[in-house]
């Protein structure tokens, strides 16, 4: 068991006021900070953040790692404040706690645009952190990490100077403010040095104060600049641990094979042959299918695919064309989720007109570490290891289904080799906990397939939208926008047991809020009936609805015969809108003549930040290629710009490989792609150079995990209709183009 592990079964102690961030309204109960999980006898646990014992400093993070680097921009966070050298900061992953709830994740939900500043919009979104905090939702997603962090993770980094401070003060008998800290030390006035280990438990067993004053920015020593990744050098060493690399005594290794109607039942399956082959020691019923359990992981899916089954049909439609014309179908007034958006009348026209409509498919995320968790349950007491975005749901579904309490249940949240929303998921840890339970004492890994990952995601659902539009006088004079798909949230809060009151937000995410100021404009959503289970994949709503959005607003502008840019720049009402589309047609050089290559641009404000991009493709006798791109981003602050440069080429990149080859397809019932040979990312040759510039205006700071996604899409789209004069409307695009 890990060291926190062993921390977080003590005794739990009341935390540190930190955790509150300087929140001072709600009830008493709200104002009362949550117990501190990592808190023990003659441990420095100074605050839920700090832990000092007398190896360093660790800093606790609340949120996952899956390649992000956001455990190292949290880090910094505290250190920062805590005057701690990188060269002194090691990282743990938090237990699950309410300590360690995520404000940012219902702020992202308010109905309001992310440009309102008003009143009433900045007070609905202070008061989610209420609920949040009684939900306790501890989650990595929605681009929300650093924003819910940046003010609290810098207090707890506060709290703990001026606790080992006033520690040191108390044990020279001199007054705090005759006191200065440096490189993870407290220094005297006559050059006494007293590292932060031998103040620590000292500093622990008192009062905390309350959060002083955090650093002007211009006192940033870490925060603002490129800091080497914390687990650089563990994955470049192949040291880094992830669910799979856990190793006990007695372990075993074991597989899952469900039926591939998903969600449909088992009628029965035979398991002698599988039994026959060498390793294979055991079949486990798990209900939807079977878990097969060997001396390897090899010897594991090799059993599995020798298992007979029966397997039930699957209740949705059997094919992709059945799911499509259900949700064409589905464009009626008794569907109708919400209309975010109704200005003006789109109605009336009397410009030049123009109407389509856009399809996407089904995607799953193929993260390149398939599920896995590691489980073992022993004298009543069940210890997990998953690489998990949401630690507190895969505890208590691991209880669930162990059928022990959650109080038993220790969750080790491990790196994860991506995650883009599939991690919030929790039935690998389910068909784990199911396993250990079914062999107690005896420790286990389970591996799911390439096959039986990329057919088993909690997929993004495929959607139409039908758009209306009109032009007069070089600008746009109406668009209506419909989209219809089926809702995220309806399974997504099934499987949760959550309740879903009203319309879902996701069907319009990356659709309403776009700071364009047409005249008249409507956005309206529909929910067409559930087919397979649907999950969060990175940008959500915003992933197809900015390829609708951006592929619409560059059909007007070569309507109305003006360039595709400055159509744009004529109608952003957002400056900092204007300012990344500046940018970007500056990086780009946009309007220079190429020979045998064209520029396509699209914008889209997901998740706060306002995102440019801007894609070359040149035409060769190999097939269109795609030679450059470029991108503009405004996180209001930028708090490691090579980190954010990676995220937004990683996002474009994740975002172009689904516009080009990204589809999954049904044909009875069944998931039809297998492994990446038929759902194939950009291979390096394919990939552009790719160049970021980051703006910083000053507003609210904004994670940056999912905004370089959405307009990617679009952009390519737009750029294949500028060199071919073909408009595609569905995705993916190698149907219609051939790519070298």
């Amino acid at each position: 068991m890990s060291r926190l592990g062993t921390i977080a079964r003590r005794t739990f102690l009341i935390g540190s006021a930190a955790i509150l961030g300087g929140v001072a309204f709600g009830t008493y109960a709200y104002r009362k900070p949550h117990p501190n999980p990592i808190a023990g006898a003659g441990i420095g646990a100074i605050t839920p953040y700090v832990l000092i014992d007398p190896q360093g400093v660790t800093i606790i993070t609340p949120r996952a790692e899956m390649g992000q680097g956001i455990q190292s921009t949290l880090a910094a966070l505290v250190a920062e404040e805590l005057d701690l050298p990188w060269n002194q900061v090691r990282v743990m992953h938090g237990p699950p706690a309410a300590a360690y709830y995520n404000r940012g994740m219902l702020e992202e939900g308010v109905p309001f645009a992310p440009t309102d500043e008003s009143w009433l919009a900045e007070t609905a979104r202070h008061a989610m952190a209420i609920p949040a905090k009684f939900l306790a939702l501890q989650i990595t997603g929605g681009s929300t990490s650093t924003p819910d962090a940046y003010e609290k993770m810098r207090a707890a980094g506060a709290v703990a100077r001026v606790a080992l401070i006033q520690a040191a003060a108390r044990r020279l008998g001199v007054s705090a403010d005759t006191l200065r800290t440096e490189a993870g030390a407290v220094i005297a006035a006559d050059g006494t040095r007293i590292p932060y280990t031998d103040l620590a438990v000292e500093a622990a067993e008192s009062d905390l104060p309350a959060v002083p004053p955090l650093k002007a920015r211009a006192d940033w020593t870490l925060l603002g600049t490129s800091l080497p990744r914390i687990d650089m050098v563990e994955k470049s060493t192949g040291t880094a641990v992830f669910a799979g690399d856990i190793r006990l005594p007695g372990m075993r290794f074991a597989t899952v094979k469900m039926n591939p109607a998903i969600g449909a039942a088992m009628n029965s399956y035979d398991a002698s042959a599988a039994l026959q082959l060498p390793g294979v020691e055991q079949v486990i019923d798990l209900g939807h299918g079977v878990a097969v359990v060997a001396n390897s992981t090899w010897a594991a899916i090799q059993g599995a695919n020798a298992v007979i089954f029966d397997w039930a049909a699957a209740s949705y439609p059997a094919t992709t064309a059945e799911m499509r014309a259900q949700i064409g179908a589905a464009f009626t007034a008794d569907t109708l989720n919400a209309t975010p958006r109704n200005e003006g009348d789109v109605t009336k026209s009397s410009g030049q007109t123009w109407e389509a409509e856009y399809h996407v498919p089904t995607l799953t995320h193929a993260t390149m570490e398939p599920m896995q968790a590691t489980a073992h349950l022993h004298d009543g007491m069940l210890d997990i290891w998953v690489g998990t975005q949401a630690p507190g749901f895969a505890r208590a579904a691991a209880a669930r289904a162990a059928g022990i309490p959650e109080e038993n249940v220790t969750l080790h949240t491990t790196l994860m080799g991506g995650g883009f929303g599939r991690r919030t998921e929790v039935d690998a840890t389910v068909y784990a906990a199911q396993v250990a339970a079914a062999i107690p004492g005896t420790p286990v890994v389970v591996t799911w397939s390439r096959e039986e990952d990329m057919a088993h995601g909690m997929f993004r659902p495929m959607a139409t939208a039908r758009i209306k539009g009109s032009v007069i006088d070089g600008t746009v004079e109406s668009l209506d926008l419909a989209i219809c798909a089926p809702s995220i949230m309806e399974t997504f809060a099934e499987r949760f047991g959550v309740p879903l009151a009203g319309p879902d937000s996701t069907l319009s995410q990356g659709a309403w809020e776009q700071p364009y100021g047409f005249a008249n404009y409507r956005v309206t959503t529909h929910r067409a009936p559930r087919t397979v289970p649907h999950g969060f994949w990175r940008s959500v709503g915003a992933s197809h609805n900015g390829f609708f959005h951006e592929s619409a607003v560059d059909e007007l502008a070569h309507l109305a015969g003006v360039d595709p840019l400055e159509f744009r720049l004529r109608q952003i009402t957002h400056e900092p809108s204007r300012k990344v589309l500046e940018a970007v047609a500056e990086m780009s050089s946009w309007g220079t003549p190429r020979l045998n290559r064209a520029l396509g641009v699209a914008f889209c404000l997901s998740f706060g930040v306002p995102t440019a991009e801007v894609i070359e493709v040149e035409d060769t006798p190999d097939g269109i290629r795609l030679t450059a791109a470029w991108a503009a981003v405004d996180v209001g602050t930028a708090l490691d710009p090579r980190n954010i440069e990676a995220q937004v080429s990683g996002a474009m990149v994740f975002g172009l490989s689904a516009a080009i080859n990204g589809q999954i397809t049904f044909a009875g019932g069944h998931v039809e792609q297998q492994n990446y040979w038929d759902y194939a990312p950009l291979r390096l040759h394919q990939c552009p150079e790719i160049q970021v510039r980051i703006l910083e205006s000053g507003g609210k700071i904004r994670g940056i995990g999912e905004p370089g996604t959405p307009p990617a899409a679009p952009a390519l789209a737009n750029a294949l209709f500028a060199l071919t004069g073909q408009r595609a409307r569905e995705l993916p695009l190698d149907a219609a183009f051939s790519f070298a």
